[in-house]
């Protein structure tokens, strides 16, 4: 989990990224304040709790509300050690494909939730290469037909 900061620090991203899937949860929040995080967090994952065993996020005072996230979604919580942002690669990388939708300085204040739920879309059906070419919303139903369990055939 991990934010994208829009242009003069205002209005960010709440970027959610399933390591194993490549699948991507996404919102525009107004405030980086930690209960709003907690908030958004909750309500972005709350479909995928039966799913979900751990959270890594860099050490952000805006996921200090990290006790809460983890009880209410039943999961761990952990940081990456400072200045180790390659401890969430998948993370990172995926805030870089929604940079090409939204780059750096980019006001997102100019942009509602449907243009943020129009990346998720285009991101999760996005063929990716570790994947053997295959789109994270693939290869998230193979695992909910497995039980869970990925086979990375391609």
């Amino acid at each position: 989990m991990d934010l994208i900061i829009g242009k003069d620090h205002e209005g960010a991203l709440l970027t959610i990224n399933d390591r194993v899937t490549g699948m991507l949860k996404m919102a525009k929040i107004d405030s980086k304040e930690a209960a709003v995080i907690e908030a958004k967090a909750v309500e972005l994952l709350e479909d995928w709790k039966p799913l979900l065993h751990t959270i890594t996020t860099d050490n952000g005072k805006e996921f200090s509300n990290h006790k809460n996230i983890a009880k209410t979604l039943c999961i761990a919580f952990f940081f990456a050690r400072p200045y180790h942002s390659w401890e969430r690669g998948a993370n990172e990388n995926l805030n870089g494909l929604v940079r090409q939708y939204f780059p750096k300085k980019f006001d997102f204040n100019l942009i509602n939730e449907q243009q943020v739920n129009q990346v998720v879309d285009k991101l999760n059906n996005r063929p990716r290469k570790r994947f053997g070419f295959k789109t994270p919303n693939e290869i998230f139903l193979q695992a909910i037909q497995n039980n869970g369990q990925v086979a990375f055939m391609t």
